[in-house]
């Protein structure tokens, strides 16, 4: 069974601190990311997901276009099954308020709290076992 993490964020530099971050998990095959730098690239994987076991979604809230906001719904939709975490770098009491109430699981500032992540992460495969 392949486990899935998708990961939604505009800055390309994001991709190289979550493969440096999970580097081990990633090489021993705990689990795969997979990174799209815009929502509508997300949700068309998200809607072809089926050749693996999609676990977790982790998405920025603002990006150009669809922020993160607007693709939690439109992700939630498609597999509910499937946790959404938010990612921003302003972490105000209205942004949660909005993440929360449209579905997200969590809501996570920058910088990203890795060991928490990970946590979420562990109860993922878990769950997915």
């Amino acid at each position: 069974m392949s486990l899935l993490i998708l990961v939604v964020d505009d800055e390309p530099d994001i991709e190289l601190l979550f493969r440096q971050q999970f580097r081990r998990d990633l090489r021993a095959g705990r689990f795969a990311m997979e990174f799209a730098q815009s929502a509508p690239t997300a949700l068309e994987r998200i809607a072809d997901a089926v050749d693996v076991t999609l676990i977790l979604i982790l998405s920025d809230v603002n990006m150009p276009g669809m922020s993160g906001l607007e693709l939690l719904p439109k992700a939630r939709n498609l597999r509910p099954d499937v946790p959404v975490i938010m990612i921003t770098a302003y972490g105000d009491a209205d942004t949660k308020r909005r993440a929360l109430e449209s579905g997200a699981e969590a809501l996570f500032t920058k910088p990203i709290d890795f060991v928490a992540l990970r946590e979420e992460i562990d109860m993922r495969i878990g769950r997915a076992a």
